[in-house]
């Protein structure tokens, strides 16, 4: 089981250099939060790459800033705003095949769109058709102020998403299960084997998003019940210095082999 740490917690830093700070602070697996299509190529992308060779870092997923458009783009009502998303990605897909990441992270609409469930699930199966042809998978993250916050539209997604030619795929993230006042177990519960990626953080019923170790998660219960690897992901005032992910890292780690 592969535990690193997401650029996002490292966030307002520039993604290529949080990348180098956890390649240069040891850890090997991660997730790149591109925060701009600036960052798809050029020479910032080239020193992404770099790291990603000269560490031999793992990576396991990769995230776009570019989530609070799809409601309006990806699965809105103007075709050529659709595809222009499309393309959009295609560029993301691009930049994970030379990174090798295969994970895709997906938010999808906002909680109060108007998009129908058979709406969702076509514009999820052209764009996992469209990532499929780059060996990537699309996996729909539960994010609080989204339709994913419910675990009866994940489970929707899962019992529907075959019948469109896609294997459902889902990201766990803790902080916005809390957020969205769903225990994640209830989650693991709904989608099981589905679920591929896991974004980490602790927390207490005050504070839905803490360190690890801070709050009182249970990790090693979650390790038994997924079998997945993840990544740290954390806001930047959630801790101190980098130094500290490693910790983190470490602790996780170890819950992850319990038996």
């Amino acid at each position: 089981m592969k535990i690193g740490v997401s650029t996002a917690s490292l966030y307002p830093l520039h993604t290529e250099r949080a990348l180098l700070e956890l390649a240069e602070r040891g850890i090997k697996t991660t997730e790149i939060f591109l925060s701009s299509t600036l960052e798809l190529d050029g020479e910032i992308f080239a020193s992404m790459r770099r790291t990603v060779r000269d560490y031999q870092l793992d990576v396991l997923a990769l995230h776009p800033f570019s989530s609070p458009m799809e409601t309006m783009f990806l699965f809105g009502s103007y075709d050529r705003r659709v595809a222009e998303m499309l393309e959009l990605y295609k560029r993301y897909f691009t930049a994970m095949n030379e990174l090798g990441a295969k994970i895709f992270v997906l938010h999808g609409v906002n909680a109060d769109a108007k998009c129908d469930n058979a709406r969702y699930l076509e514009r999820f199966a052209l764009l996992a058709e469209s990532a499929r042809e780059y060996g990537v998978t699309v996996a729909q993250e539960n994010v609080c102020y989204c339709k994913s916050a419910s675990p009866a539209f994940l489970q929707m997604l899962k019992r529907e998403l075959g019948n469109f030619g896609v294997k459902p795929a889902f990201v766990l993230d803790l902080k916005q299960a809390r957020r969205a006042g769903v225990c994640p177990f209830a989650i693991i519960d709904a989608l099981g084997e589905a679920i591929v990626h896991l974004h980490l953080s602790d927390g207490i019923s005050e504070n839905t998003c803490l360190a690890i170790g801070a709050g009182d998660f249970d990790f090693a219960r979650l390790f038994r019940e997924t079998h997945v690897g993840g990544v740290v992901e954390l806001y930047r005032g959630n801790y101190g210095e980098y130094d500290e992910l490693i910790r983190y890292v470490e602790i996780l780690e170890k819950l992850s082999k319990k038996p």
